[in-house]
């Protein structure tokens, strides 16, 4: 405990019995009081959308710090106010504790952007903003020595190991604190590595997930021997885990290999258009144990990689990221076939996704049925993951007006009846 703690102490034990110290609480429930109530009220305002938009963001990005900073200037106010009159012990010591909630809550804020996107971060915000607090609140207010001294009071053995609290909440902390930092450390690396132009996007994802695998091993170790641990004695507990991951785990080993395989052999990217068994979609994502293949219908697959590699997999995207879509038309057999033909060719050529090439576009003549002449229309498109059944609605309505114009006739089901009569 620092000379200027143990004198806000004396001064504090010194007026428990005057009314000092109960002006003092009064006044310190009062502020809180306050700034509570105006948090609340600047919450409803912002639930209710009655601030504009300028407005309301700045306000959602401060909402988290509006109550401590605004407790803390009242409380400075009121603190430098009173001073002149009486002593100011317990405002002092408030004022620094909001000032602290203020700073942690604005970097647990910050550390919340710079592991985007972390689900885990966002769950735990309060707890990491509350604990930290409470930690510097105990050295604000000089209890911090005392507290260490009794959790390294509570002692125990582990085998011939003899450990105590401190130690091992020391040793967690030292733990969550090097994770974190690799964790910041090859975001920052996996950032510029998919900015990356040059380095293929198969690749990208590849070293993205060695890199993030290589900091955690590293991170781990460090902590572990920034603690204590003897790295050595891991040894029999690797070989077990291998033996583990060879018996009991071997269908997660053989997806996370399979991922690897795909990403090096480039036979799958980003974007393809994909049948697998009976689903068919867009890659959304490719993971080192699964990939999310995206439905036209807006729901996702989540697809082991191991399926991939043992089953049959149809990629409707070419190398140069371009589709074929048919459409199907039958004309009446008293139709101008060569009109028809024609007009096919220029609705498929004049529709906006359609390639602008003269090898876009394609009609032939599929077959004589019983009841007219079957033709196909196939036209490349170079957006793919756009779908094909709005193209294709689109070119049949066309389709359908200018054989009107025409007088080209799409015919109805046909069937010649005979009736043989017999002699009665």
């Amino acid at each position: 405990m620092d000379n200027d703690i143990q004198i806000l102490w004396k001064e504090i034990v010194q007026d428990l019995n005057t009314l000092s110290t109960l002006w003092q609480l009064l006044v310190i429930g009062l502020v809180l009081a306050v700034s509570g109530l105006l948090n609340l009220h600047m919450r409803k305002q912002i639930a209710a959308g009655r601030v504009n938009t300028v407005y309301k963001l700045l306000l959602g990005g401060i909402e988290r710090l509006f109550f401590p900073f605004v407790a803390f200037l009242l409380l400075l106010i009121t603190r430098y106010s009173l001073h002149y009159w009486m002593h100011v012990g317990l405002l002092r010591i408030a004022a620094r504790m909001l000032l602290a909630m203020v700073i942690i809550r604005s970097l647990v804020y910050v550390l919340r952007y710079v592991f985007s996107p972390s689900a885990w971060l966002h769950s735990f915000e309060k707890v990491i903003a509350w604990s930290v607090w409470v930690l510097v609140a105990l050295h604000i207010s000089g209890w911090l020595d005392p507290c260490l001294r009794i959790l390294e009071d509570v002692q125990f053995s582990v085998g011939k190991q003899k450990l105590n609290l401190l130690l091992l909440i020391q040793g967690l902390l030292t733990i969550i604190i090097t994770m974190l930092v690799a964790l910041w450390l090859s975001r920052m690396i996996e950032l510029r590595l998919m900015a990356s132009s040059t380095i293929n996007s198969n690749w990208r994802v590849i070293m993205v997930k060695l890199v993030r695998m290589v900091a955690i091993v590293v991170a781990l170790l460090m902590s572990l021997a920034a603690v204590g641990i003897d790295i050595t004695m891991l040894s029999v507990f690797g070989g077990a885990l291998g033996v583990g991951l060879g018996f009991g785990l071997q269908k997660i080993a053989s997806n996370y290999v399979s991922g690897f395989i795909i990403l090096m052999d480039k036979s799958l990217h980003m974007g393809d258009i994909l049948t697998i068994s009976n689903h068919y979609g867009i890659v959304k994502e490719l993971r080192s144990r699964y990939m999310i293949l995206h439905k036209l219908d807006g729901t996702e697959v989540i697809i082991p990689n191991e399926t991939m590699i043992t089953d049959v997999v149809i990629n409707h995207t070419s190398a140069a990221h371009k589709a074929r879509v048919q459409v199907a038309v039958q004309i009446a057999y008293d139709s101008n076939l060569e009109a028809a033909m024609a007009i096919l060719h220029q609705v498929g050529k004049e529709h906006p996704r359609t390639i602008k090439d003269d090898t876009a576009v394609d009609v032939m003549i599929k077959g004589f049925a019983e009841s007219g002449i079957d033709l196909i229309l196939c036209v490349w498109v170079a957006d793919p993951e756009e779908g094909t059944a709005k193209l294709q609605s689109d070119i049949l309505y066309a389709i359908w007006q200018q054989f009107k114009a025409q007088q080209i006739e799409i015919p109805y089901p046909q069937r010649e009846v005979r009736i043989i009569s017999s002699a009665s």
